[in-house]
This record gives C-alpha cells, sequence and structure tokens, in this order.
C-alpha cells in the first residue's frame, strides 16, 4: 500500500496519515502518543530533530517494555514479588547489599547458581520470585517451577518417551527458579531426573532453588546419599548461598498486628 504524498496537508488529514502510517509500521506507541508529544513539543519549542528522537524513543521503551512484561509471564511466577517490596528490617538474616548485587544478574550471566535456605516465612520465595522478575526484566529467559511439580513433569515426559525433549527445554532457559525442594521425599527415580537437568544446566545456565532444609537435611528428600551429594555439589559450586534464618516475619507480622488493638485499647 503506498499513502498519497503532498504538501499542506490540513491537521486533520496529517493526523489520519500518521495514524495510518503506524498502523502500517507497527508503532502503536507513536500512534496513541503521537499528540500528546507534538503538544509538548511545540510548547517546548523542539527542534525536529529533537521530537523525531522523542517519538522513536516512545516506541523503544514500549517495546522493551512489553517484552519485559512477555517474558515475566512467560516465568510462570505464581504471583508478583519485587525487592522494593522485601522489608530487610523485617529479616536481617538477609544482606540488602548481597540481594542488590543479585539484581544486576551478574551471577546469570556467569551462568552460577543460587541456593536460599531457610524455614517457611522467612522470605525465601519472596527472593525467588523477585530475583527471577529482575532477571527478566533485564532481558532473560525466566522459568519458575515447583520442585514436586517439575519432577512430577520429568516423570510423565519420561513415560511418554519425550524426556530428553524435556529436558532440552528446561535446560534453555537462562534462570531455572526451583522453589519448595526439600518439601517432600522424591523417590530415586525423581531424583535421578532432576540430577539430569541440573546436569543439563551445569555451568552453561543458572539455577536458583529456595528450600526450606539445610543441606544436611537433605538427605530426607534425596535418599540415595551419594546422589544427594552431587545434587548438592551441581547447586552450590561458584555458587551463593543465602541463609534466611528460622524465625517467620510472616508469622511475626501475623502476631504484631494481632496485638494492636490489644494495645490501642
Amino acid at each position: 500500500m503506498t499513502l498519497p504524498r503532498q504538501r499542506g496537508l490540513t491537521e486533520q488529514a496529517a493526523d489520519a496519515a500518521i495514524d495510518t502510517a503506524c498502523r502500517l509500521l507497527r508503532l502503536p506507541s507513536i500512534r496513541n502518543e503521537f499528540n500528546e508529544i507534538a503538544d509538548r513539543a511545540i510548547k517546548d519549542q523542539m527542534t525536529y530533530r529533537g521530537f523525531l528522537a522523542e517519538l522513536l524513543m516512545t516506541e523503544c521503551d514500549d517495546r522493551a517494555r512489553r517484552r519485559s512484561e512477555r517474558r515475566i509471564k512467560a516465568a510462570g511466577f505464581p504471583r508478583e514479588k519485587s525487592l522494593r517490596a522485601f522489608d530487610f528490617d523485617a529479616n536481617p538474616n538477609i544482606d540488602a547489599a548481597t540481594v542488590h548485587t543479585l539484581a544486576s544478574c551478574e551471577w546469570i550471566k556467569k551462568s552460577q547458581p543460587l541456593c536460599l535456605i531457610g524455614d517457611s516465612g522467612t522470605g525465601k520465595s519472596h527472593m525467588l520470585i523477585a530475583l527471577g522478575t529482575e532477571a527478566a526484566m533485564k532481558g532473560y529467559r525466566v522459568r519458575y517451577t515447583l520442585a514436586t511439580k517439575l519432577v512430577n513433569e520429568l516423570v510423565e515426559a519420561a513415560d511418554e518417551k519425550q524426556l530428553n525433549k524435556t529436558i532440552a527445554r528446561y535446560g534453555r532457559v537462562d534462570l531455572l527458579c526451583i522453589d519448595e525442594l526439600g518439601y517432600m521425599e522424591l523417590d530415586r527415580r525423581g531424583a535421578e531426573l532432576l540430577f539430569q537437568v541440573l546436569t543439563e544446566r551445569e555451568e552453561k545456565n543458572s539455577v536458583a532453588i529456595a528450600s526450606n532444609e539445610s543441606f544436611g537435611g537433605w538427605t530426607k528428600t534425596f535418599t540415595d546419599p551419594r546422589l544427594c551429594a552431587a545434587i548438592v555439589d551441581r547447586l552450590t559450586f561458584n555458587g551463593t548461598i543465602i541463609e534466611t534464618g528460622t524465625d517467620s516475619y510472616r508469622l511475626a507480622s501475623t502476631r504484631a498486628r494481632a496485638e494492636e488493638p490489644a494495645a490501642a485499647s
């Protein structure tokens, strides 16, 4: 399709031509915000080059935002969690500086692992999701899953002779977040399949896990001691370990709220 070209377009005709061109060129942000940017350009006396740069940057920024949203959605996080919303004062076991360094995602660039170890309510899952979200926003492909869900998927894939394809799919993402590792005992087959995923990713792509058990207690999840040791090795080599402690700040927060009316009376 060729748009008619002529000089001296009326404002209405110019707006219609811009709308049509933006649709053809797939520039939705410029189409939606052109009038506002044009009015601001007149008010601020922008040069033609400055006005063009403002239009193009608007489109670029919006495309980057949409890509981030798609990556976050594709990660499969069960809920929204951010570092900004985490109360570091409520859990002094977690060093804010360490976490913010992790948010730079340099460890993902280096294909290093991350382990978050601590009791329920100490912020493990919040950290896992928040750091995974930071990675997705920075352009990394991220996948979140529960440990039991991952193992069940691997078992089903093995039964359907789709195991290699499934392991390869989990191997491709830049960051694999495995939550609730250690909550349930895995049989030998499930543990071996999980080990295959970790081996596929070793020193190639990062794994981040959250567990309510210290490494010494992982023999309750992985009953074969040698396999357990190999899995711990895969998840800790050149990695970062954050111990979130044993005191549930969620429980402490709930108790504090419950005591507020009593204190007020």
